[in-house]
């Protein structure tokens, strides 16, 4: 099952990247994730590896990642090294005006459960798209208030120095 969603931020590709590639952050936006942590050497990067839990209903579906592709600040990508077959991409393209529209993909599967497994990725197809869709306009939210406050220090800065 492939599900994507896309949100336009008030932000340059920078601002979003330093968000969506810091995994201590990664909980504060993503809706339906329980779990996000470490689980190898590198905390970010090429390599980095990640113990994620999703929420599907009253299951938590997930496993260990890895990041596969890491072209800062324009894609990240994941597959899965065990648990649910997953595989999951962070795309950021400018979009003029200091914006940026990000897209966030993820296809997964149930490996080996036959009719069953396609009937239950039907069935989590929904709730997986709901919650790719609340976690962009959850990072949209939390980028732009940055941007909001880091320009209002930069006036305050401004103000006290003039």
């Amino acid at each position: 099952m492939r599900v994507a969603a896309r949100v336009t931020v008030s932000a340059p590709p920078e601002a979003v990247w330093s968000i969506i590639s810091d995994p201590e952050r990664m909980l504060s936006f993503m809706s339906g994730v329980t779990r996000w942590e470490v689980a190898g050497e590198h905390p970010t990067g090429l390599g980095a590896r990640y113990r994620m839990l999703f929420r599907v209903g009253s299951a938590e579906v997930g496993g260990l990642i890895e990041i596969v592709e890491f072209h800062e600040p324009r894609d990240m990508a994941w597959t899965s090294v065990t648990g649910l077959d997953q595989r999951g991409r962070w795309r950021l393209r400018t979009a003029g005006d200091g914006r940026t529209r990000v897209e966030l993909r993820l296809a997964y599967g149930i490996a080996g459960a036959g009719l069953t497994g396609w009937i239950a990725e039907r069935i989590a197809g929904p709730v997986v798209s709901g919650h790719l869709r609340r976690s962009l306009q959850q990072l949209k939210r939390l980028v732009e208030h940055e941007q909001l406050r880091e320009r209002a220090a930069v006036r305050r800065a401004a103000r006290a120095g003039g």
